[in-house]
This record gives C-alpha cells, sequence and structure tokens, in this order.
C-alpha cells in the first residue's frame, strides 16, 4: 500500500491539484484549507461539510499528517524544548520562549545542517536532510502553546535559506488568508547570508530578516563562519542597501559575543563603520559552550560597554537575555545526538555550478 501524502504542509494551490486529480469539485480545496488552517483537524473524517463519499476519496490517498512531539523538556526560566521525530525515522527540535505576554517558538528547518559554524552545535551533528512544508509547519500546530504562539522565529537546527523551496511554502501558508493568516511582523527568518535566495527572500516575503553577523572583519569570520568565504559580509550589506528598511520589514544583526575574540572596541568601532546608513538593530548575544571549542563568552560589563558605543554612534542595539540554557535550547545549542551517523555534505557544497 502505497505511503500517504499529508496534506498539512499544502498550500491552497497544492490542495487545488488534490481535488482536481481525485475528482472533487474545485471549491473543496478551500474547505480542505479551512479545516487544515483555521480548525486544525487531525483527521479527513472530521471534514463535515465534504460528502462522506469525497472523504473516503481523499483518505485513501492522504492524511492531515499532524505528528506530535515525541518528549519536551522545561528550562528554569520557562522555556520548552520539543523533540519531534519525522517520517524518516530522524529527530529535531523546536523551542517554546514566554517573555509576559509572548510566546515565540523557534523552529527548525533542516535537520542539521551544512554550514558548520564554529560555535554552533547543530552543525557538528552534520547534515540529514531539509525538512518538509509539512515538518515545518507540524512544529507550530503541534506544540503545546500552538494556540497561544504570538511569533515564529526560524531560528532553530539549519539554514532557512538552504530549504529555500519548503521555507516560502511554509511562509505563505503561515501570512495567507486561506492558511494561518498571520501578519508577516510576526515572523523573523535567520540567515548566514545565502545570497542567491536571500535576494528570493527580500522580494517573495515580508517577514522579518535577521543575518548572523559575528564579527566585521573577514577572514575573522571566516575563521568561524565558512559560508564568508562564498558569500562575503561586504556582498550581503550591499544586497541589503538596495531594500527599505523604514517600515514594514525589520533588519536586524546577531552578533554573538566571545571573550578576547570579538568583542573590543576596534570590534565595535568597525561595525558601526559597516553598518551606517543602514536602518537596522544588532542583538547582542551571549556565547552558550559546547563541548570540543575553545571559546568562552564574554563578560557582561564588556557587552554593556560594547552595546553603549554602538548606541552612541546611532545603532539600535541590545543585549539579547539567555533563555534555556539548562536544558540546550539557547542560541546555537540546538541538536541531537539521535540523527546519526554523521552525514556531512559530499564535495563543496558552496560551489556555483
Amino acid at each position: 500500500m502505497a505511503e500517504k501524502k499529508h496534506l498539512l504542509g499544502m498550500t491552497l494551490d497544492e490542495l487545488k491539484q488534490v481535488v482536481s486529480d481525485n475528482g472533487l469539485p474545485a471549491f473543496a480545496a478551500k474547505q480542505i484549507a479551512d479545516w487544515i488552517y483555521k480548525k486544525k483537524i487531525s483527521s479527513v473524517d472530521e471534514m463535515t461539510n465534504i460528502s462522506v463519499a469525497n472523504r473516503n476519496v481523499l483518505a485513501e490517498k492522504y492524511d492531515i499528517g499532524r505528528n506530535v512531539p515525541i518528549e519536551f523538556q522545561k528550562s528554569t526560566d520557562g522555556t520548552k524544548k520539543y523533540l519531534f521525530r519525522n517520517d524518516s525515522g530522524k529527530y529535531i527540535e523546536s523551542v517554546m520562549i514566554p517573555d509576559d505576554d509572548r510566546k515565540t517558538l523557534c523552529v527548525s528547518s533542516q535537520i542539521g545542517c551544512k554550514l558548520n559554524c564554529l560555535f554552533c552545535m547543530t552543525g557538528k551533528q552534520g547534515f540529514n536532510g531539509n525538512l518538509t512544508t509539512n515538518e515545518i509547519i507540524n512544529q507550530i500546530y503541534s506544540v503545546e502553546e500552538a494556540d497561544k504562539l504570538t511569533n515564529v522565529v526560524f531560528m532553530g537546527m539549519g539554514e532557512p535559506l538552504d530549504n529555500y523551496e519548503e521555507l516560502s511554502k511554509a511562509l505563505e501558508i503561515m501570512t495567507a488568508d486561506y492558511g494561518m493568516a498571520w501578519s508577516p511582523k510576526r515572523i523573523t527568518v535567520s540567515t548566514t547570508g545565502i545570497i542567491p535566495k536571500l535576494k528570493l527572500f527580500l522580494e517573495e516575503s515580508n517577514a522579518h530578516l535577521a543575518v548572523s553577523l559575528h564579527s566585521p572583519f573577514r577572514e575573522q569570520r571566516s575563521s568561524i563562519m565558512p559560508v564568508e568565504k562564498a558569500f562575503p559580509l561586504s556582498d550581503i550589506l550591499n544586497l541589503l542597501r538596495e531594500y527599505d528598511w523604514s517600515h514594514q520589514r525589520r533588519l536586524s544583526f546577531e552578533y554573538i559575543m566571545f571573550k578576547d575574540f570579538n568583542d573590543s572596541v576596534i570590534y565595535a568601532k568597525e561595525l558601526a563603520n559597516i553598518l551606517r546608513g543602514l536602518d537596522c538593530r544588532v542583538n547582542l548575544i551571549r556565547f552558550h559552550a559546547i563541548p570540543g571549542v575553545d571559546l568562552e563568552t564574554s563578560r557582561n560589563d564588556v557587552m554593556e560597554k560594547f552595546r553603549d558605543y554602538l548606541v552612541g554612534k546611532g545603532v539600535n542595539c541590545t543585549i539579547r537575555s539567555s533563555r534555556g540554557e539548562d536544558i540546550f535550547a539557547a542560541c546555537g545549542m540546538l541538536s541531537t545526538e539521535k540523527n546519526s551517523p554523521k552525514n556531512p555534505p559530499e564535495g563543496d557544497f558552496w560551489k556555483e555550478n
């Protein structure tokens, strides 16, 4: 018997193709979308305004595709980390971060990551595949706080723009009237800056953008972020300057601070210099120690001086609160030892054809 396809994660155009292929009336596509994305059903049988005969036709080939977490951990600060197992037996993690009346879900886009940034646990586990749109959207629909989420950030496992086709469909479903109908202002996509896909994202989405920066100097950035060799920060900044950031979409830069590495005034000066004229904010992030990496986080007073210097130069800068470190849910710590053996990419991933 053929494996059933999942309806959760399909765009309206894809649902229209489903009803066409299976002889259902054209209007059934919007009905299905309403049941999946608005009413959040878990079974085709619950689509009561679709005839029993047509539900039976659908159920032969399709299911909803809801997949609940297999376990979760809760931090002392209220942060929760969820573990999902996908259809292929691989594992991913999502993190729910509570903050007063806000509940933000940090969503994964890949199983592992190809980029191998020095400071990130996810890259250490290698790459085990892209998530489907179903697997991305399922994280949002299946955590305990699903009905209370105020924001989603694509800052979990993987590089979102390296899985752009599935990411773009997820963003459509999240913001379309037929789907979740969220404002793009509730969504942030984080990236190291894969320029060809970044261009597409900027043209096709109004979601907020966060760029992983971490050093303003190319040689040093390359030493901790190999992607710099293919897509230099200077080229990323040139691209970003082509867009209007004065309203709607927000641009931010993520800057992990490492003791005696990138936290002196020299770095603050150069950071202010390269960001001059960009309407943006800088988020300073504490480094969370991971095994096998000889880096330490900066002292609080050093981070505060760094922030104050940037603010004095007209750069909107904040120090991000560290959340969930005790359960390995903080920035750069998502991973799962269950995803083994490691499967690093073969050849030169960044070589353009």
